[in-house]
């Protein structure tokens, strides 16, 4: 089977994107020819890459692993790539993988970058994982403890998937908060309370704000409890986001830590790498409560009109789900 052809989704400007014919190389000894399944669309990170908003100081790290191109655009962007190995080691062959990979129908890439799915983790449900694997990193940075009133303020993929961990923590009570109310079916399937921002508990030991909103952030301050941490996970892109340092901020000694899922927080790198990280990930995936997080599923030609319409009105859209 020749690996000669390829279709992929690029941003060819600001708002706009679109299929391009992809050419592939025959793979080295050491590489795999991966054939797309599904990929899901990271909906919060991808409409700021696909608005154009990446800050020009962010551009480099920003970079997805297997990226071309550069921002704002033209740029093939994405990270939740799930597949079959077509060709390469015959370990490999034949076998489901996740990939950090942009939305393309196949592919050529290191064997050491792709992950095999564990036996119970269908690859429908797969296209979570590097949401899951940016939950997990900022559960680790919040480092919550046994019994902890938890709260996490935004109930987009990764606010929820974050409370779903957090409430497999004995003894903890875990409430997410959202504006949208329709988000409490969610939170129920998830195991874990749910309060709109009106009515959101104060007191929290632990506090995950990833609302990617300011009004969000002021209220994961003003749930917190004395000496609490507030651990921000949204990303802003280029927008200007304030703080709310004044009233009881100092008084109540609260503390504001950032968390991105492309280092290993200090509390696990000595023994944690990125990819032990993600093979945890794909581990947990098993559990089919998670499907309530795909709220959508779209063909692979439909993309460039999905993209948009996910970036401009998202609507209930946690995680989307492209099939090819």
């Amino acid at each position: 089977m020749a690996a000669a052809e390829a279709r992929a989704f690029w941003i060819a400007e600001p708002g706009r994107g679109e299929l391009r014919a992809e050419p592939l190389a025959d793979p080295a000894g050491d590489e795999v020819v991966v054939r797309s399944l599904f990929s899901g669309v990271s909906r919060g990170t991808e409409a700021l890459v696909f608005a154009g908003r990446v800050p020009a100081s962010e551009r480099q790290r920003m970079r997805a692993p297997f990226q071309r191109g550069e921002f704002p655009a033209p740029v093939k962007y994405g990270y939740a790539s799930v597949g079959v190995v077509e060709r390469g080691p015959r370990e490999l062959e034949g076998r489901r993988v996740f990939t950090l990979y942009p939305h393309q129908t196949r592919y050529v890439v290191p064997a050491a970058a792709v992950h095999v799915l564990p036996d119970g983790v269908p690859p429908e449900r797969a296209v979570l994982a590097a949401n899951l694997e940016t939950a997990i990193n900022g559960v680790w940075d919040a480092r919550p403890h046994v019994g902890d009133r938890i709260t996490v303020v935004g109930a987009g993929a990764v606010g929820c998937l974050a409370a779903w961990i957090a409430g497999r923590i004995a003894g903890c009570e875990v409430e997410l908060v959202d504006t949208n109310p329709r988000r409490g079916a969610i939170a129920k399937a998830l195991g874990v309370g749910f309060e709109t921002p009106a009515d959101a508990s104060d007191g929290a030991d632990v506090v995950i704000h990833a609302s990617g909103s300011a009004a969000g952030l002021a209220l994961a301050l003003r749930v917190a409890a004395f000496e609490a941490t507030i651990v921000e996970m949204s990303w802003h892109g280029a927008g200007e986001v304030p703080v709310p340092l004044g009233e009881a901020f100092h008084a109540r000694r609260l503390t504001i830590a950032s968390s991105q899922v492309g280092t290993v927080p200090p509390s696990q790198r000595a023994r944690w790498s990125t990819r032990r990280r993600m093979a945890l990930a794909l581990s947990m995936l098993t559990d089919p409560a998670l499907d309530v997080l795909i709220t959508g599923e779209s063909p692979f030609d439909a993309l460039p009109q999905v993209m948009a319409q996910l970036a401009a009105e998202p609507g209930d859209a946690l995680c989307h789900r492209i099939r090819y």
